[in-house]
C-alpha cells in the first residue's frame, strides 16, 4: 500500500470510528441486533400452599423456552425468562403480573393456576395489554381477549368423564367435591349429563378446601351405594379422602371412582397405594405411547431426574411456550394484541397430540382420556376420545 493510500485508510477509518462513537448503534454489528431477546414471564406459585402443585410447572416452561432457544429463538431473538413468585396469595400474582408487564417489559406471561389467581392478574393485563396463557384446567365461564386457554375448559373433561362411567360403569353416580367455583361448576355440568343420560344422582356433597375428615360423606357414599364416584375434592384434602375411602372398604377394587384433578402429580402426594385402582379424567398422561411424548418424557427426566413424574398440567404448560412461540411466528410480530389475534387456529403436534386454539374463543380442542391409576403411581388409559373434542366454555345446561 503506498504512503498515500496507508493515510488515507487511517484518516477514513478514524472518521468511521468517530461516527461510531457518536452515533451509536451506526456501526453495531448486524448479529448483536439479530441476537436481541424477547422477555417471556413466568409466573407460578413457588411458595405457599399450592406451591405444591403449581411450581413444578416451571420446570417443564423453562424446558421449552431452553429448546427453542437452542433452535435459534424466535424469529431470530432468544427468549430471556423472567421468573416470578405468586406466593400462593392472589394480591402478590395480581402485583407480580404488573411487574411483569410494566417494568419487565415482557411480550407474554405463562402462569397462575387457581382461577381466583387468573382473574386477579385479569386488570393488569387489561391495563398494560398484555397476553397470558393459562395452563391449567378450569370450570370455563370465561373468555377475556387478553387470555389464551391451553388446557380443558370443565365441559370437555365432565361430559367426557360421566359419558364413560354411566356407558362402562353405571348410572347411579355420587358427586363429591370441594367446596369452590370448579368444583361447583363441573357439577352443574356432570348433572345435566347424568340427567341426559337417563341416569341417577345418588348424592351431592361438599367439604371446604383443606378439609380432612370425610367420614361423614364417606358413610353417606356407602349408604347410597353409588355404581361410581365423580370426585373433584382437590390438593390436600384428597390424602385424607384417599385414605379413608380405603380405609372403609371403598379402594379402587370395590368401587369407581373418577376425578378430573388428579393426575400423576398428586398421586405423589396422595401415596400411590391409596391411589391404585381409581380412575382420572384427563387432557395428557405420563404413559401416554407415542413418539412425541416419549421424547418429551425422556428430556424432562435427563433434565430433572428419573424420579421425576410429569401430570397434565405442566405437559400444558410446556405447551403454552410452544404455543406462544407459533403465534408469534404467524403474526410476525411480538405484539400481544396482535399474536392474540393470531393464536386461532394454531395447531401444535404436542406430547398429549394435536391440540388446536380455537379461532374464536382461544380455549383449545384437544382429545380426553379416561386413566386407571397403577400401583407404581402411572396410569393405564382405558379410554379416549375419538376425535379432538371443542371447547365449550359457556355450556347451556
Amino acid at each position: 500500500m503506498s504512503q498515500f493510500n496507508r493515510r488515507r485508510f487511517v484518516k477514513t477509518a478514524g472518521s468511521m470510528l468517530a461516527l461510531g462513537a457518536t452515533s451509536g448503534t451506526l456501526l453495531r454489528p448486524l448479529a448483536a441486533h439479530a441476537q436481541e431477546s424477547v422477555k417471556l414471564g413466568l409466573l407460578h406459585s413457588l411458595s405457599g400452599t399450592i406451591a405444591i402443585a403449581e411450581a413444578s410447572l416451571v420446570d417443564a416452561e423453562k424446558m421449552a423456552v431452553d429448546e427453542i432457544n437452542a433452535s435459534g429463538g424466535i424469529m431470530g431473538r432468544k427468549i430471556e425468562v423472567v421468573v416470578e413468585d405468586g406466593a400462593s396469595e392472589n394480591p402478590i400474582f395480581a402485583e407480580k403480573a404488573r411487574k411483569l408487564l410494566e417494568r419487565d417489559k415482557c411480550a407474554a406471561i405463562i402462569g397462575c393456576y387457581t382461577s381466583a389467581s387468573r382473574k386477579a392478574v385479569l386488570p393488569a393485563l387489561a391495563r398494560a395489554n398484555g397476553l397470558l396463557f393459562y395452563p391449567t384446567y378450569y370450570e370455563g365461564q370465561e373468555q377475556d381477549k387478553h387470555v389464551i386457554y391451553p388446557s380443558q375448559e370443565a365441559t370437555q373433561s365432565v361430559i367426557a368423564a360421566i359419558d364413560w362411567m354411566a356407558r362402562e360403569k353405571g348410572k347411579t353416580i355420587f358427586l363429591v367435591g370441594s367446596d369452590y367455583i370448579y368444583p361447583r361448576t363441573c357439577n352443574k355440568i356432570a348433572k345435566a349429563t347424568i340427567t341426559k343420560l337417563g341416569g341417577k344422582l345418588a348424592g351431592e356433597e361438599y367439604a371446604p378446601l383443606g378439609h380432612t375428615e370425610f367420614s361423614s360423606i364417606i358413610n353417606k357414599i356407602k349408604a347410597a351405594k353409588p355404581d361410581c364416584i365423580y370426585s373433584t375434592v382437590v390438593g390436600g384434602s384428597n390424602v385424607a379422602f384417599y385414605k379413608q375411602l380405603r380405609a372403609a372398604g371403598l379402594d379402587g377394587s370395590k368401587i369407581t371412582l373418577l376425578s378430573t384433578v388428579v393426575s400423576e402429580n398428586e398421586i405423589e402426594g396422595i401415596g400411590k397405594d391409596n391411589a391404585a385402582g381409581y380412575y382420572a379424567c384427563m387432557g395428557y398422561f405420563q404413559s401416554l405411547k407415542n413418539p412425541v411424548n416419549e421424547r418429551f418424557v425422556k428430556a424432562f427426566k435427563t433434565r430433572y431426574g428419573q424420579e421425576r413424574v410429569i401430570g397434565d398440567p405442566m405437559e400444558v404448560a410446556y405447551n403454552s411456550v410452544y404455543l406462544w412461540k407459533l403465534a408469534v411466528e404467524k403474526a410476525k410480530t411480538f405484539d400481544p394484541e396482535k399474536v392474540a389475534a393470531a393464536a386461532g387456529g394454531v395447531t401444535l403436534d404436542a406430547p398429549e397430540g394435536t391440540v388446536r386454539v380455537h379461532a374464536t374463543n382461544h380455549h383449545v380442542w384437544k382429545k380426553v382420556r379416561v386413566g386407571r391409576a397403577r400401583p407404581d403411581g402411572q396410569f393405564d388409559i382405558v379410554w379416549e376420545s375419538a376425535n379432538l373434542i371443542e371447547p365449550n366454555p359457556f355450556p347451556q345446561l
